[in-house]
């Protein structure tokens, strides 16, 4: 596969391993942010230009969505072309080929595939990891008769533990540990626990911190509106 025509990006290793493109945007390609995320006047265009850069990857179609916070994962089988941008989600699971993509800025891109070609990433802020985005995605695997310990999983680069912190009530909804102060929380290290609890063992993270290495990365926390976006691939099946 050619990479040349992507935007400045990380590419997720643990997933080419199986055949799945995989990456995040730095800041040099630019804000992917949307309108309801003060997007500038050239994050269309961005949007427009990384479509056509998927096509020799064997994307023909982007799907994303207006991002709620919420545990809404939609499921993009066949049957639809080019930009799709749906409405209230943040997960993405594509059955049928394709590329996903959520926007960041400091929450956690999670990408989740199957050497089958099945694959997702969720957009995982403090809500979504309260809320439970990611068993809803693994489930949404279950269902279309995945074995969810055969997926692998990479936690991509977000706001470090260090950097996150959050009001008592957060915390607690996040933990389950009562406190009467702020507190920081690691929301890579909660979403890695559910990980290993539904026993997948291939899983991987990204080093970096959106907030510590600002230069490379937009941070909320660090006073950024702009917005990295993830993308992942539907790859054919990997013997």
């Amino acid at each position: 596969m050619t990479e040349s025509l992507l935007p400045p990006h990380l590419a997720i290793p643990s997933l080419a391993a199986i055949g799945v493109c995989a990456f995040v945007t730095t800041r040099l390609a630019g804000s992917f942010g949307l309108p309801e995320q003060g997007a500038d006047p050239e994050a269309t265009a961005r949007w427009n230009a990384l479509q056509i850069a998927l096509v020799p990857l064997g994307a023909s179609r982007l799907a994303s969505a207006r991002q709620v916070h919420g545990t809404r994962v939609l499921i993009h089988g066949a049957g639809w072309s080019g930009w799709v941008r749906a409405d209230g989600a943040d997960g993405h699971l594509l059955t049928a080929g394709g590329a996903a993509a959520v926007t960041i800025a400091d929450c956690v891109p999670v990408f989740i595939a199957h050497p089958s070609g099945m694959v997702a990433v969720v957009h995982a802020g403090w809500r979504g990891v309260a809320g439970g985005i990611l068993a809803e995605t693994f489930r949404a695997f279950a269902v279309k008769g995945i074995a969810v310990a055969e997926l692998v999983v990479h936690l991509g680069p977000s706001i470090c533990g260090r950097c996150y912190e959050v009001g008592s009530d957060v915390f607690e909804r996040l933990t389950g540990w009562p406190t009467t102060r702020p507190r920081q929380v690691d929301l890579r290290a909660l979403l890695a626990e559910q990980v290993q609890q539904v026993g997948i063992r291939r899983w991987t993270a990204s080093g970096e911190c959106t907030r510590c290495d600002n230069e490379v990365f937009f941070s909320h926390r660090a006073g950024d509106t702009g917005r990295q976006v993830a993308v992942i691939v539907a790859s054919a099946p990997h013997p």
